[in-house]
Order: structure tokens, then sequence, then C-alpha cells
């Protein structure tokens, strides 16, 4: 039998006489066909359509080949999969996994594949809020903001008694001329300054600021609207707000003592309140001394500025001796003693805010939320919303089809390298598309257990 050879195949070292010759013509394949799973998650929660909603296309019917929901849906599904550069997109719009996640094989006009190349795409991002000429596509911002809260509510088989929303701020590190582009000193380089808020594992806003601003700027509105949003739905679930010292500012804590929602914020130290906990502090030196263990002790008491605080609120200070130096922390809140001993607050409900910085990640670092290098901020701003559309999707995978197996607490990165890169054959015929996928996956029996959860759309 005659071997065929072609001059593009690469050669490597033989294997039991065998040459081993690799090239890129095995026609019909994909390296993503565990990607079904994303297809099968929007479904069960119907993101992608009620994210094309947000949109409108004043584009002239007969000439268009690729919906605003095909846009939407093949960015989102892009993002998930490890394709943050829109330049990816000319190689996948070829890819018979983002043709079946898109919901369309084949396209109407000869020279145009299935989904759109970058060009396309790139005008989806540049839409405006209003249509003109030139951008026929328009996005509505109040709408996607809130979407992120509606798909969290429809997350909850019934209203819990009591949530926790936690706010935090991050840098968006920037290396062009982009607008709205700073120095920040803290971080030390050019960034925005994005406002993410987090349910648990929910997000429910991520907003685009520029860094010349404090951390706590825009966090009222935020908060009022997802507020105002959760308690349409839900008139009488208890909502604790949870922040670092970044976000401790009168405004905010007056409006959540006006509007009944509680608050747990960290207090930046300073000379008086480190006066206050000065016994506490002695005690846990001796002890630490005596121990050499790090040794803490907790203190309770009323404070307020001198001049910045409307009226006296509860600290609480943690006066720690570690490493042979004191480290003591401060936090205010709205909640009683009745309610909350002082370490049992600051160990276990104000601590465990930290969780959220590894969603943030997630975000960035996983989902590409940081590529924000489109020269103007109502761009860079609807790039983040796609990057967040991805989260919520991939959070749905994990909480539906994901639970109680090992992934069920993985994070976004460990779920698409185990669960989504999967080399699959496909097979197209009348009356199906069979994706025959590497009989070697070692995650298999979890691939199926999840695309089983979220055909039955619930979770297990």
């Amino acid at each position: 039998m005659q071997t065929q050879c072609s001059a593009n195949a690469a050669l490597f070292a033989p294997v039991e006489r065998r040459s081993v010759v690799a090239d890129f013509d095995g026609g019909a394949l994909t390296s993503d066909a565990g990607g079904l799973l994303l297809g099968a998650s929007d479904r069960a929660i119907g993101l992608i359509a009620r994210f094309a909603a947000c949109f409108r296309d004043r584009r002239r019917p007969e000439f268009v080949e690729h919906s605003v929901a095909t846009l939407v849906g093949q960015r989102v599904f892009g993002i998930a999969l490890g394709y943050e550069d829109l330049n990816d997109h000319d190689e996948l719009r070829h890819d018979p996994l983002m043709a079946v996640l898109s919901g369309k094989l084949a396209a109407r006009r000869p020279d145009c594949a299935a989904v759109a190349g970058k060009s396309t795409l790139n005008r989806l991002e540049l839409s405006r809020e209003v249509a003109t000429r030139y951008h026929k596509i328009s996005h509505d911002p109040q709408a996607i903001e809130a979407l992120f809260v509606d798909v969290f509510l429809a997350a909850q088989a019934k209203a819990p008694k009591r949530i926790v929303l936690d706010l935090d701020a991050t840098d968006d590190p920037l290396h062009g001329h982009q607008e709205g582009r700073f120095f920040h000193g803290y971080y030390n380089n050019y960034c925005y300054l994005p406002l993410y808020v987090f349910c648990g594992r929910h997000l429910l806003a991520a907003k685009l600021r520029r860094s010349n601003i404090d951390a706590s700027a825009g966090a009222e509105e935020e908060v009022a609207r997802i507020v105002g949003q959760i308690r349409a739905r839900w008139p009488r679930v208890r909502i604790l707000l949870r922040a670092d010292s970044g976000f401790c500012r009168e405004a905010l804590m007056a409006w959540c003592e006006r509007n009944r929602v509680d608050f747990v914020f960290g207090l930046a130290r300073n000379a008086r309140l480190v006066d206050e906990i000065y016994v506490e502090l002695a005690q846990a030196e001796e002890e630490a001394s005596r121990t050499a263990k790090p040794a803490r002790r907790f203190k309770d008491f009323s404070y307020s500025t001198l001049d910045s605080w409307s009226r006296r609120r509860r600290v609480i200070a943690k006066a720690e001796w570690t490493g042979g130096e004191a480290n003591p922390r401060f936090l205010v809140t709205s909640l009683s003693r009745a309610e909350a001993e002082a370490r049992f607050l600051y160990e276990n409900v104000y601590c465990a805010r930290g969780e959220m910085e590894n969603r943030i990640k997630e975000c960035q670092g996983d989902l590409f939320a940081d590529r924000t290098s489109t020269a103007t901020m109502r761009a860079n701003q609807l790039r983040l919303w796609f990057a967040s559309a991805a989260y919520v999707l991939l959070s749905a995978l994990r909480r539906i089809g994901l639970a109680h197996t090992q992934f069920a607490q993985a994070a976004c990165g460990t779920i698409r390298l185990k669960l989504f890169k999967i080399g699959a054959l496909v097979r197209l015929s009348a009356r199906r598309i069979k994706f025959a996928m590497a009989s070697a996956c070692p995650y298999a029996q979890e691939w199926r257990l999840a695309a089983a959860r979220l055909a039955r759309g619930s979770p297990a």
C-alpha cells in the first residue's frame, strides 16, 4: 500500500520502525468538543438569548448573514473556550463545534462561513448605545446590568432568608492609550479600576471605571440598583454588604442604615484606634512570647471619627501579635452584639470575603476580563460584560452539571482544560451530528454526568 506524503507534514521520531507524521489535514475535527456542555448550560439558563435581547439591530435584514444572537453567542462561547482575541475567530468560524453552539451549520452566501469572522464581531464590540449610520448595532447598558441580577435571582429555587453581597475593586492594567487611562499609585501602573459585586459565586455586577477615583466611587449607586432589583423579587430578604476598608465611607454606610441593609467593612487603622486596644495588644504580645505562637485578642467598642462620620458605630478590633510585631486590624459593622460576637464576626463573617478575590481571579485570569485593549471605555465595558457572561455560563455549568463531582469547586480554567479541550471527529449526516470524542479522555464519566444533568436543566 502506497503511503501518502505531504510537503508540509511534520516528522517526529519513529516508533517501532514506523515514521510519525503530523499535519493539519484531518478535515471535520475539533479540539473543543467538550464545549458542547456550554450550549447545554445556555439552554438550561437561557443566557445568550437574553443577552442578545439587550442589543438592537438596525441592519437591513436581507443583507444580514449573522444575527446578533449568533454574534453574541459566538463571542461568549469563544471566551469560555479560551479564545480571547477576535482574530482567533477567523479560523474558529470554520470549527464545527462553534457552528453547532451557534445553531447554524451553513451560511446562506457561498463566500461566508457558518459563523462570523473578526471584522463582523468587531462591529458588535464597537456598538453604541444609539445606532448611527455607521454603527447599525446598538446596546442597552441598563438592560445588560439588570440581566446579571436576573440570572442570579432565577438560579434560586426559593427566596433565601439572608444573602451577602461582596464588593471589591481591582486593577485592570493598560498597555496602550485607551480612553480613561490613568496612573494608579497603589498598583503602580496605568489601569482601569473595575468594580465587582458577587453573591457567593454569582456575579451581579462588573462595572468598568477610570482609576483616578476613590475605590468606593459609584458603589452607592450600584448597590442601590442591585438591592432594589433583589427586593422587588424578594421583599423580605435580609442583605449584608461586605467589603474592605476602601468602601468604608460615610455615604455608603449612611445609605445602608437608611435602607435596612446591614454592612461589615474593613476600617483603616489610625492612632486613635490602636490606642483603644493598647491593653489587648500587650496581652497578645505576652502570650506570643510565652508560647512562641501568634496570639490574638478581640475587642468590641463604639467609635466615631472626628468629623467624617455622622454617628458612632460598632467597631471590632483584632489585637494580634505575630512574627515579633503587632498586627492590629479593625472593622465597622451595623450588626448588633446579639447577632454576632466579635471573634465570630471577624473570623467567620468578614474574613470569608477573601473568597471573592478568587472569583475575580477567575474572571481576569481564566476568562480575560482584563483584555480591555479597545480605544474607548464603552467598547471595553462591553468586552468586560462578554467576559462576565462567560463566567456566568461556566458558573451555571459548575452549579447544575458538576455538583458533587471533583469539579464542583474547580476554577473556570480547570473546567476548560479538563472538560472542554477534548479532540473529536465530527460526522454530519441527514439525521444527526456526531462528535466522536477521544476514547481515552480521563474525565469522560464526569462529562457524561454533566451532560445528563444539564439536559434535565436542574441541579443534582
